[in-house]
């Protein structure tokens, strides 16, 4: 995903459905996350916190569940991207019983009012207990 230009974005209204995609809103699924009230209990729900994290422009959220050993300096989100709606495609491991887990996925998003589409195959590993983001493969 795009990471230019680092200024956070303003985040949705408690009732607004939360960009992972899943049925709650914002401040319930994710917000929750990324305020640091909870952790993601398993590889694609960090995974789908941190789609939401570029969606409302938390790049703190994606540096601090990002695993320190490939972590950028800095996270610089594209202002002109907006990540309008996720798929998960695939997830191997990554549950409360691994420590390792994948999950492939489509991002979507308009840039400029066009349409386009991201897909990544991405790695997740525990780290001090959490799940973080280790790399694209």
């Amino acid at each position: 995903m795009s990471r230019r230009n680092s200024r956070s974005r303003s985040l949705p209204a408690a009732a607004v459905p939360c960009p992972c995609g899943l049925p709650a809103s914002y401040r319930d699924c994710c917000g929750r996350l990324h305020r640091g009230e909870a952790v993601a209990p398993t590889a694609e729900l960090l995974m789908r916190s941190r789609f939401s994290a570029f969606s409302v422009g938390d790049d703190g959220y994606l540096l601090r569940t990002w695993h320190p050993a490939t972590r950028p300096p800095r996270v610089d989100l594209d202002r002109a991207l907006r990540w309008v709606r996720l798929e998960i495609l695939e997830t191997t491991g990554g549950s409360a019983f691994h420590t390792e887990g994948t999950v492939r996925f489509r991002a979507h998003y308009l840039e400029h009012g066009n349409a386009g589409q991201l897909d990544e195959h991405s790695r997740f590993v525990r780290h001090a207990g959490n799940w973080v983001y280790a790399e694209a493969l």
